[in-house]
């Protein structure tokens, strides 16, 4: 029979993957591939991070483990996708190209180049709906997050028989077919790469800590979210798996009150809404959504950026996010969105240096959803929070990490200060700073601003250009 290639992207696993499930229909050859594209890997695109890349090519060996374990293997090859597949597909005979679809628009421009030279087929998406499926009754996309959530709940939502098992085996990949060798992972990090492990953190997360996730998922000092993102970046574990976790959780509930599974399910559709949000307005990559502040007057600091970055702004909470980022390619959520409101206005830095930032840096970064993210808190975007929410450093601090312990893990030198004034040590004495072996604009610097300061040049900057509008 002839050979079908399994094109491998953003679904780097076995279970529940319709587009291997479908390849494998004809009963032929199956021919798994990861192309290395160059315009993804070279540096060119947002997917060129090198801790991102180090964290699929690791998945990737991961995958090629498990398909060897099944008679199969995975074969790599590198170029540009429509000439390594029609190169591939004369060398084997294949008579088709089995893929799961992607919305983002570079995705799409690769998989319309590819259909000119293969017959290509898209099977099954990186959400759970389609981002095509979840629109208005006129077919117009949803801007608003409410409705999106009420309208893709009301469509029918996966169950366990709907989740697809991994197959035991696999057909032989042909000899003759040579594949080049993937590059060296690097180190592991904090987050092992690869299906195994994606599937391990689901479970855990739906065993217990979901039931919790309500109340504790703004505390970035306890492990209180479930730390999928870079395993639902690469597909290591489908969305559809994860939905049914979390429906599972709730309905166990058994009369309980925690509502942690439902609010969970909900950061899942945020994550669709993202999706979609870039599927139908894909200029949202260069742009912020509301063209009113287009024209927002940012400041353009390098001084003040590099310290944002480097984790030197002498505001704790944000500086211990900033460098956590720097030592593993992750932070929590509620972190993104302080240190996030902290370079959009109290900095009034545009909000594409931070998103730049974060696709550079990001072991999950995900052009959907980090740029959603960062208009939403920078208040630009569709759904967005509004412009004159600033998040107070110094609040945030409290609450999020009322001990003091997320400070003190990234910040090793404020590990003496009392907990009355981690969030805040600019406003200990000369005496009390010795005593902590904390000197401020030494050991650890002062405030780069004054947030009230701050806020109030942020609100000006945003009333001006609602003033223009009108």
């Amino acid at each position: 029979m002839r050979p079908t290639v399994w094109w491998i992207r953003r679904d780097v696993r076995l279970h529940d993957n319709p587009a291997l499930a479908r390849a494998l229909v004809g009963g032929g050859p199956v021919v798994p591939l990861f192309v290395r594209d160059p315009a993804l890997l070279g540096g060119r695109h947002h997917g060129a991070a090198a801790r991102r890349r180090d964290f699929l090519f690791a998945g990737l060996r991961a995958l090629d483990a498990d398909l060897r374990a099944r008679g199969a293997r995975l074969v790599v090859r590198s170029g540009a996708p429509a000439a390594v597949l029609e190169a591939l597909a004369r060398e084997t005979g294949a008579q088709a190209v089995i893929a799961e679809g992607d919305a983002s628009p570079y995705a799409r421009r690769r998989d319309a180049a590819a259909r000119r030279t293969v017959p290509l087929e898209i099977v099954g998406s990186t959400s759970v709906h389609h981002p095509a499926d979840v629109v208005k009754a006129d077919g117009t996309p949803y801007t608003v997050f409410t409705p999106f959530k009420r309208a893709w709940l009301g469509r029918p939502l996966p169950r366990a028989a709907d989740v697809l098992a991994a197959p035991d085996r696999l057909p032989a990949v042909p000899r003759t077919i040579a594949s080049e060798e993937l590059p060296d992972a690097g180190t592991v990090g904090a987050f092992p790469a690869g299906e195994a492990e994606a599937r391990r953190r689901l479970r855990a997360f739906a065993r217990g800590p979901i039931d919790r996730y309500a109340s504790e998922r703004d505390r970035v000092d306890h492990d209180a979210t479930s730390a999928l993102s870079p395993y639902f970046r690469f597909g290591m574990v489908s969305a559809r798996e994860a939905v049914v976790a979390a429906l599972a959780a709730g309905a166990a509930r058994n009369g309980r009150t925690d509502r942690g599974a439902d609010v969970w399910l909900s950061e899942l559709v945020w994550r669709e809404f993202y999706l979609a949000i870039l599927f139908h307005h894909p200029h949202v990559l260069g742009s912020a959504f509301n063209e009113r502040f287009r024209r927002l007057g940012y400041r353009r600091s390098v001084r003040d950026l590099a310290a944002w970055k480097s984790g030197r702004t002498g505001y704790p909470i944000v500086d211990a996010a900033m460098r956590q980022l720097a030592a593993i390619g992750w932070m929590h959520n509620r972190a993104r969105m302080i240190v996030a409101s902290f370079l959009t206005k109290d900095l009034l830095v545009d909000w594409r240096e931070g998103e730049a930032w974060f696709m550079e840096t990001l072991l999950d970064g995900d052009p959907a959803a980090n740029n959603g993210g960062w208009q939403w808190t920078a208040g630009v975007g569709t759904d967005a929070a509004p412009y004159f929410r600033v998040f107070s450093p110094v609040l945030q601090g409290k609450r999020c990490d009322p001990d003091g312990t997320y400070v003190c893990r990234w910040l090793p030198e404020l590990a003496h200060v009392p907990v009355a004034r981690i969030h805040e040590p600019w406003t200990l004495t000369p005496l009390e700073q010795q005593a902590a072996a904390c000197i401020i604009g030494r050991d650890y610097p002062a405030p780069i601003v004054e947030h009230h300061t701050a806020r109030e040049r942020a609100l000006a900057a945003y009333r001006d250009v609602q003033a223009e509008a009108t």
